[in-house]
């Protein structure tokens, strides 16, 4: 018995090895494109390009199944970007997908919101927290303005705003030297 315990362990020793060895020899890497097409796009993870989020859109991209004009959170810029990038022409965005629009945040009125939890499991990002029956909040820093979390909101409690401007650095003046006598 301890024999075959022994032999059914070794076994499984070198079978684990064995798939350890051609995971690392046979993997796939990613498509360097698609990552270099994925960098460009705005990560809002919106759909508005009729693909769940910007990676599968940069893979659609990547593969020829999508233009590169589908992106309004990119606007102009982004599909320039894009262009330049796969040395395409550059094209005026499709209406079809929406149109580009200031860059926007989602705010949560307190008063009116009744904790329902709809625009939580909505958001693609997780920019909104809260419990169920209780007030949500945004945070600013992770919503990507998609919308995505208007429509299921039942007391249309959400709007949006633009970002509050960031902070800049202080310039604090340069250290005098100190001459020595």
């Amino acid at each position: 018995m301890a024999t075959a315990l022994l032999a059914l362990g070794l076994l499984a020793a070198a079978l684990g090895a064995l798939l350890g060895w051609a995971a690392v020899r046979f993997r796939v890497g990613a498509d360097p494109m698609v990552e270099r097409i994925d960098r460009l796009l705005p990560q809002t993870q919106c759909g508005q390009c009729g693909y769940p989020g910007c990676r599968p859109y940069a893979e659609a991209i990547a593969r020829g199944e999508a233009d590169i004009n589908q992106c309004p959170p990119g606007g102009e810029a982004g599909v320039r970007a894009l262009a330049e990038l796969l040395g395409r022409e550059p094209k005026p965005l499709n209406p079809d997908n929406g149109e580009a629009k200031p860059a926007l945040v989602a705010l949560i009125v307190e008063e009116d919101c009744i904790g329902c939890t709809k625009c939580i499991q909505a958001c693609p990002v997780d920019a909104i927290v809260g419990a169920p029956r209780l007030m949500h909040t945004v945070i600013p820093a992770l919503c990507t303005g998609c919308e995505l979390c208007l429509p299921p909101c039942p007391v249309d409690c959400i709007v949006m705003v633009p970002p509050a401007p960031k902070p800049s650095r202080p310039a604090w003046p340069a250290p005098q030297s100190r001459s020595t006598v």
